[in-house]
C-alpha cells in the first residue's frame, strides 16, 4: 500500500473474553522496577492468508475459534485477564478478577499483498493493532479484502515482557490447535513483592564529612521519601510469570 493511501479499518464488535473457568480473586504485587517505570505498551501482530479449511471458511468461524482458545489459555495465564489497581499505599498490583481480555473484530479495505509490512507504524499501528483501553491485554482480529486475517495484540509492559508474552502466545496457539499447553507459567509472589512502602533515606553530610542525623525540620536532617525503589536481595524486575 502506498504511504499516501489511507488504510480504513472498521470495528465490527468488541467482546471481553474471560478465562474458561472461574478464577479465585487475589492480588499479585508488581516488582519494584515495574512500580517505577512509566506505563507503556508493546505490540505484536501476525498475518495469515485466507484459511483453506472448510470449518474456517468464514471470518466469524475463525474468530470464534480464537476466542474459545483464548478463554482456555487464560485459565493458566489468568493474570492477563486481570487489571492493574492501586493498593492502600498507592502501589500498583495485578488484580486477578477475570474481567477478561478485550477481543476486537474489524474489517479493513486492503489485501494482505498490499500491506506495507516494511513500515508497520504506517500500515498497522492504530489500525491493525488494538488500543488497550482497560485490562492488561487487548487483541484485534482484522479481516482483509482477500480473506486474509491480521491478529494484533497490545500488552501492558508492566505485566508482560517479550519472553513472557511469547510464552502466552505459544500456549494460545496450542489451544487453537487443540493441543496440550507445553509452556505453563509460574507465579512467584514473594520474589517480586515490593516493600510497602519502600523508604529511601538521604543523609546530609557535615563539613567534616560526618553524617548528621536529626529532626526532619532542621538543617542537615535525615529526610524520608516514600516511593518504590529497586532493592537488593530479591529480583529487581519480573513481569509476574516465568517458565516452569
Amino acid at each position: 500500500m502506498d504511504s499516501s493511501q489511507e488504510l480504513k479499518v472498521k470495528i465490527v464488535s468488541t467482546e471481553a473474553v474471560a478465562a474458561a473457568v472461574p478464577i479465585r480473586q487475589q492480588r499479585l504485587p508488581l516488582s519494584n522496577l515495574n512500580q517505577l517505570l512509566p506505563p507503556m505498551d508493546f505490540w505484536v501482530f501476525f498475518c495469515y492468508k485466507k484459511p483453506n479449511l472448510d470449518r474456517f471458511r468464514t471470518f466469524a468461524s475463525v474468530t470464534r475459534m480464537l476466542k474459545d482458545a483464548l478463554a482456555r489459555a487464560l485459565v493458566d495465564y489468568h493474570g492477563l485477564a486481570g487489571e492493574l489497581v492501586p493498593n492502600s499505599t498507592g502501589e500498583l498490583e495485578l488484580l486477578y478478577n477475570n474481567a477478561g481480555v478485550d477481543f476486537i473484530e474489524a474489517v479493513a479495505d486492503v489485501t494482505l499483498a498490499d500491506l506495507n509490512l516494511r513500515d508497520p507504524d504506517q500500515s498497522a499501528k492504530g489500525k491493525l493493532l488494538p488500543e488497550r483501553r482497560r485490562g492488561v491485554l487487548a487483541i484485534q482480529a482484522t479481516e482483509l479484502q482477500c480473506g486474509g486475517i491480521v491478529v494484533g495484540c497490545a500488552f501492558s509492559h508492566r505485566t508482560a515482557d517479550a519472553y513472557s508474552a511469547n510464552m502466552f502466545l505459544v500456549s494460545w496457539a496450542e489451544m487453537a490447535r487443540s493441543a496440550v499447553a507445553t509452556r505453563l507459567p509460574t507465579f512467584h509472589h514473594p520474589l517480586i513483592c515490593a516493600s510497602h512502602p519502600i523508604t529511601e533515606f538521604f543523609d546530609s553530610l557535615g563539613g567534616d564529612g560526618s553524617t548528621i542525623r536529626g529532626d526532619a525540620n532542621k538543617p542537615g536532617a535525615r529526610h524520608t521519601v516514600e516511593y518504590p525503589l529497586i532493592t537488593t536481595g530479591a529480583p529487581s524486575h519480573s513481569n509476574g510469570f516465568t517458565r516452569k
